[in-house]
């Protein structure tokens, strides 16, 4: 399953949230995020968290850490999409660099 997910991250062609991820695999969301994490730490998927950044940004207080909540607790970064997208190896680089 693990081959499964990065597959189908190749196919995307760009980042993919895990919602989409999960509808595209039918896998359950909580499982993929193991896979996907797996693959995190390898260096082969990377996180991409700037939407989460951007609504801390925004938030009232002007810093995630002006309120009691926290970032692991507030409502609109939890509730934001994780987006996840490949990465490319030197030898895919050079190669989409030189066909």
């Amino acid at each position: 399953m693990l081959r499964q997910v990065l597959q189908e991250m190749e196919m995307a062609q760009g980042p993919i949230s895990l919602e989409e991820l999960s509808r595209r695999l039918d896998i359950d969301r909580d499982a993929l995020r193991g896979m996907i994490e797996f693959w995190v730490r390898r260096g082969r998927l990377q996180n991409h968290d700037e939407a989460i950044t951007a609504t801390l940004a925004a938030c009232p207080t002007g810093s995630c850490s002006g309120c009691r909540l926290g970032p692991q607790d507030c409502s609109s970064a939890t509730n934001m999409p994780r987006v996840y997208s490949l990465v490319r190896q030197q030898s895919e680089r050079d190669e989409q660099r030189n066909p």
